[in-house]
């Protein structure tokens, strides 16, 4: 009883026995019976609320939100419907998914009756019947569906579920709003088997990565070595560079052999890149030779 019917039930009850009391009881009655008709007649729905009203076992219609008023005896209230957003919690315990593993699932649906008059007629307890079709949805998703698209493809997997839902509340006059998965839990021997398998792939990974970079290097060695080839001076400086980065560090001592401090002079290495040449230009210096005499 809502609190405007409470307060004028008590006022026409309290005025019914104040005329009683002082004698006026043909005046008592008519107030004691309009506090008994109000308290039965007068309904007041809440904003979020729809009355769904049978008269004489028919429909009559549904009221709300607001005050309105009843025929005793011949109208009834039969349900009291709550327009506002639900949430109900469901899962699925064990179910096997396309590759047959098991897989508990933990999933959470958001829903509102859109039609208050479906929801009342159409089905016994619509609150009751919506966590079963969830949880047979629930079952039938996971069964089609693979366990890595189940867990990879979590907002596909929650679009097919509140389709499905959706599709077959919608005779009860109630719209899925939203589904989402939770959690996905699977056995713990297949955990540490997809640990190890994603260790492998992330060791294959570093390998192609690292093959690649050394194939990099590689090939920048080889345009060093041209690039050293065609101009000996430029090894020559390399050479004296590396030497000066190596004793930069205090305490350092470095042995370096004859050979190698005699071919750092550049007047050496000249020599020895011209007798390098000497053979390919055998043929030029010869008559010159010949003519100096």
């Amino acid at each position: 009883m809502n609190p405007i019917t409470v307060f004028l039930t008590i006022v026409c009850a309290a005025a019914g026995a104040a005329l009683g009391a002082m004698g006026h009881l043909y005046w008592g009655i008519p107030f004691v019976i309009a506090a008994v008709v109000i308290a039965a007649a007068l309904k007041m729905a809440n904003t979020w609320e729809k009355f769904v009203i049978l008269r004489a076992g028919k429909l009559l219609g549904v009221k709300g939100p607001g005050l309105f008023a009843i025929i005793p005896v011949i109208d009834s209230v039969v349900a009291v419907i709550d327009e506002r957003i639900q949430t109900t919690a469901f899962s699925a315990e064990e179910a096997l998914t396309k590759d047959t593993v098991p897989v508990n699932v933990d999933a959470i649906i958001f829903w509102f009756v859109h039609n208050a008059q479906m929801a009342a007629l159409n089905i016994t307890n619509y609150r009751e019947a919506i966590d079963r079709v969830a949880q047979t949805s629930l079952r039938e998703m996971i069964g089609s569906s693979m366990l890595s698209a189940l867990l990879s493809e979590r907002d596909a997997a929650d679009k097919l579920l509140r389709e499905e839902i959706g599709r077959k509340t919608a005779d009860w006059g109630i719209s899925v709003k939203a589904v989402e998965i939770r959690d996905v839990a699977i056995p713990v021997a297949l955990q540490d088997a997809m640990s190890r398998q994603a260790q492998a792939e992330r060791e294959k990974q570093a390998r192609v990565i690292l093959g690649s970079a050394e194939a990099a290097i590689a090939g920048k060695f080889v345009e060093a070595a041209m690039t050293y080839a065609d101009h000996p001076m430029a090894l020559q400086l390399r050479a004296m560079n590396i030497i000066y980065e190596t004793t930069k560090e205090r305490g350092a001592t470095i042995l370096i052999p004859t050979s190698m401090v005699d071919s750092l002079n550049p007047v050496v290495a000249l020599a020895l890149a011209g007798q390098d040449t000497a053979p390919q230009k055998a043929n030029g210096p010869a008559p010159a030779a010949v003519r100096s005499q």
